[in-house]
């Protein structure tokens, strides 16, 4: 009977362990597949050349972690991959990289391109029933530019560019009691000197596991980037990617 009530009490004490730890500590963990339409273009000048891209599907991993400190923000990071590529007949003479490319030269595009985001955010509001996050990214853009000549390799062209742009950031969230379906949606946007640069997405969750020890949600939602840069490492691009995902997050 003693050893049933010290075991009752042990598991007692631990459940509350995780509750106030939860409460005090928040790790959020997450995964999502995009199945991703590209359109747009790029060049070396304000002059853009469209392409063609392949719809991919590409991931994106991302990890919080939120405490009650006053004044420290949350932090969120986040990596994208959206490589893709494509075939091109040239409507117009392109030159990239200093090689130049004909109009009506057929032409193979790759575009070997990441986004990583460096969030810092506070919970100006937090509920159940409502949340609602302000912050700032600086989002890390790093990407490689291939265009060759699908018929004489020899003419190829590669340009690398990198650098971090700053975005404000903002998370808008409603759950919907006693049913496990919410809402979210998720916000970056700049728009500074000659750069304009949006990404954006909302999405429904479904809570499949609820208790104090872990959360795990499904989301299915849409998601929209668009990378307008005006001489970015001597790249200008005009590129939207935009498709619908499905994602799986976890809250410790």
């Amino acid at each position: 009977m003693k050893k049933s009530l010290l075991l009752t009490a042990l598991v007692g004490s631990l459940s509350a362990n995780v509750v106030m730890a939860d409460t005090i500590f928040g790790l959020y963990a997450g995964a999502q597949a995009w199945n991703m339409d590209t359109e747009g273009g790029f060049a070396n000048s304000s002059t853009l050349t469209n392409f063609n891209f392949d719809k991919e599907t590409k991931s994106t991993f991302y990890v919080a972690v939120e405490h009650p400190i006053p004044f420290i923000p949350n932090i969120k990071v986040a990596r994208t991959d959206m490589d893709t590529g494509g075939s091109t007949v040239l409507q117009n003479s392109f030159t990239f990289d200093g090689q130049l490319f004909t109009s009506q030269t057929n032409v193979n595009t790759d575009i070997a391109l990441s986004s990583t985001d460096f969030i810092l955010y506070y919970e100006l509001f937090d509920n159940d029933l409502i949340s609602f996050d302000l912050g700032v990214n600086g989002k890390y853009i790093d990407g490689d530019l291939f265009v060759v000549d699908a018929t004489d390799s020899s003419n190829a062209a590669r340009e690398r560019f990198s650098g971090v742009v700053p975005m404000l950031y903002s998370r808008f969230a409603v759950g919907m009691p006693l049913t496990g379906f919410g809402f979210f949606a998720e916000g970056n946007f700049l728009s500074i000197d000659d750069h304009t640069l949006t990404d954006y997405q909302a999405a429904v969750t479904y809570d499949v596991l609820d208790n104090p020890a872990v959360d795990l949600d499904l989301q299915l939602g849409y998601r929209v980037m668009k990378l307008e840069l005006e001489d970015l490492d001597d790249i200008y691009s005009d590129i939207e990617f935009k498709g619908f995902y499905a994602g799986v997050e976890v809250h410790f």
